[in-house]
């Protein structure tokens, strides 16, 4: 029989490691040169993250929602106002990935410099956020 605690801790657990699969995966493209596709897993793992640092934070799985300077702050992760930023970034890069209409902007957006921009930042808010976990 699981406590509230335990259930909690799985959680937890499960967003970790889903974060770092899907870092990994935004590796992965980056080197594939798929820079739409390696935003999009960027936006994923911190979104994971974040989740998991929520649940951890509160007690309470993290709520259905994608906006990251959201989830921060649900967190309690206490980000500075440019990493607020570059969250509130970042979480564009799920919408536009998921919608055809403009998939295609997006793509053309994602120029090499721009992707290895917001990679690097997002490998950055990834390694502070890992911090962050007990």
């Amino acid at each position: 029989r699981y406590t509230q605690n335990m259930m909690i801790q799985k959680i937890i657990a499960y967003w970790r490691t889903s974060a770092e699969r899907n870092w990994e995966t935004a590796q992965g493209l980056f080197k594939l040169k798929r820079y739409d596709a390696c935003l999009f897993f960027c936006h994923l793992a911190l979104e994971k993250l974040l989740k998991g640092l929520v649940a951890q934070t509160t007690q309470e799985p993290a709520p259905f929602i994608h906006d990251l300077a959201k989830l921060a702050a649900l967190a309690k992760s206490l980000p500075t106002p440019e990493q607020v930023a570059k969250l509130r970034t970042i979480t564009t890069f799920n919408i536009a990935a998921r919608y055809d209409d403009i998939k295609l902007a997006f793509y053309k957006q994602c120029t090499p410099a721009y992707t290895k921009k917001y990679f690097d930042e997002t490998k950055k808010l990834f390694l502070w956020l890992k911090k962050n976990y007990q």
